[in-house]
């Protein structure tokens, strides 16, 4: 099968047997896909038009997929019903690593059709909207970290996650030599998304042991969301069926963390590039970032691992500063002409990329409809800047979300609400927890 895949392509594929399964997706909190497989005959006859239900838990759980208190949209009060599922036709497509298999993503809706806001999909949808009611459009591109282990999946649950095999045993970044050795992996990976439709355009090794990344050709934002949680899902299925696994945590270890640069650019309707010819709007766009950066940062790093990746001198940003090809700065302006772009450098591997894309656009929104003038581009080492700092803590960054403005009127009350529930589940998680750095500093000593 060629992908993207039609409806029609799909239901001959379907009769003649090369298709029997359907995954319908959602992406919950996380980014994660959940949803249902079904029969390629029940896909197409029933769905495809009506759609297909989900309990909507899976907007009010935690990591582990506990059920947790302090959501307004599903409690154990309300009876944890269920939303609709409705297939979004235009993402189907093959899944080639799983035998006759397609693939669609759904937007969540009530059962009176209206969009479950919370929801990431539907929460980077509506700043498009806000984009599209200007006449503008958002193209964006995720570059997503990650390491591989030659342990497995479950071998590495069993050891507790420690004493993990690293597919390469030194620094990688950019080494040929070093990148063969986990070439049959990357390689299958690669190919496999580019059976799915994805346009792939390079593999490279990175700093940490067994780290790499795979970069796919920008494209529209929301499309690029799709494709980022079903790459990151792939990759980890196709690792675990090679006997290996990848992890996708900001920061696994004390070594470098896996970060997820993000690339966004605005075009008119009729496909001009704004930010090469319109400088004003650039730098209204930019400067609404760092006005928004520390209240954002939620929607960056939504996870406590995710704050252990900024440290000064490490590739990830700890000041609010941009800078043209800087990549001190947590904003890095790239690109000429058409292809002219600004790069957030704060979120790590764990990001939601609905979210952040929708960060993103709102705080460029809000610069343009504020009109804000943007600050000199940083020149030098943003480290050693005075410039504001990036919060330090998911606790700090929860609080700053919570009393942004900007945030409440992009998002709206019950979007923000949600969230920072998100992150008091987080919070108390964490905060309950006893860690071994705590076990080898008390067993004895203490």
């Amino acid at each position: 099968m060629e992908a993207p895949l039609t409806l029609d392509q799909l239901k001959t594929a379907v009769r003649q047997g090369a298709v029997d399964t359907v995954l319908l997706a959602l992406t919950d909190m996380e980014g994660r896909l959940q949803g249902k497989r079904l029969t390629g005959e029940h896909f197409v006859d029933v769905v495809a038009d009506h759609g297909a239900e989900a309990c909507n838990y899976l907007l009010a759980v935690d990591v582990e997929m506990n059920t947790v208190g302090g959501y307004s949209i599903s409690s154990w009060e309300r009876g944890y019903g269920d939303f609709e599922m409705k297939p979004d036709l235009s993402s189907l497509r093959p899944v080639p690593w799983q035998e006759a298999t397609a693939f669609c993503i759904a937007d969540l809706q009530w059962a009176d059709g209206s969009p479950v806001a919370e929801s990431p999909r539907q929460i980077l949808r509506r700043q498009l909207d806000r984009l599209a009611e200007r006449g503008l459009e958002a193209t964006g591109a995720t570059e997503l970290e990650f390491i591989v282990f030659k342990t497995p999946y479950e071998e590495a649950m069993n050891r507790g996650y420690r004493d993990l095999e690293p597919a390469n045993q030194y620094n990688v970044d950019y080494s040929l030599l070093g990148t063969a050795r986990v070439e049959p992996l990357i390689r299958r990976i690669r190919n496999s998304m580019s059976g799915a439709g994805l346009k792939v355009e390079n593999s490279k090794g990175e700093c940490n042991f067994g780290q790499h990344e795979i970069n796919f050709k920008y494209g529209p934002a929301l499309q690029t969301a799709d494709e980022h949680a079903f790459y990151k899902n792939a990759a980890k299925e196709i690792a675990a069926q090679d006997g290996m696994s990848i992890t996708f945590m900001s920061k696994f270890d004390e070594r470098e963390g896996s970060s997820c640069h993000i690339h966004l650019s605005l075009r008119g309707g009729d496909g001009t590039a704004l930010f090469a010819d319109d400088e004003g709007a650039f730098r209204r766009f930019v400067a609404g970032q760092l006005a928004c950066m520390r209240e954002m940062t939620l929607f960056f790093a939504p996870h406590v691992n995710s704050y252990k990746r900024f440290a000064e001198g490490s590739f990830a940003p700890t000041a609010v500063a941009w800078g043209e090809d800087n990549r001190t700065c947590s904003l890095r302006a790239v690109g000429h002409g058409a292809g002219r772009r600004i790069e957030q450098r704060l979120p790590g591997a764990d990001v939601n990329p609905y979210l952040a894309l929708a960060a993103m656009i709102a705080a460029g929104l809000h610069g343009m409809d504020e009109g804000l003038e943007l600050e000199p581009a940083f020149e030098g080492s943003a480290y050693a800047s005075d410039k504001p700092r990036v919060p330090g803590t998911l606790r700090d960054a929860a609080e700053l979300f919570g009393q942004s403005a900007v945030a409440r009127e992009a998002f709206g009350e019950d979007v923000v609400a949600h969230y920072l529930n998100h992150a008091r589940v987080e919070l108390a998680a964490f905060d309950s927890a006893v860690t071994d750095w705590e076990r080898r500093r008390g067993f004895e000593r203490l």
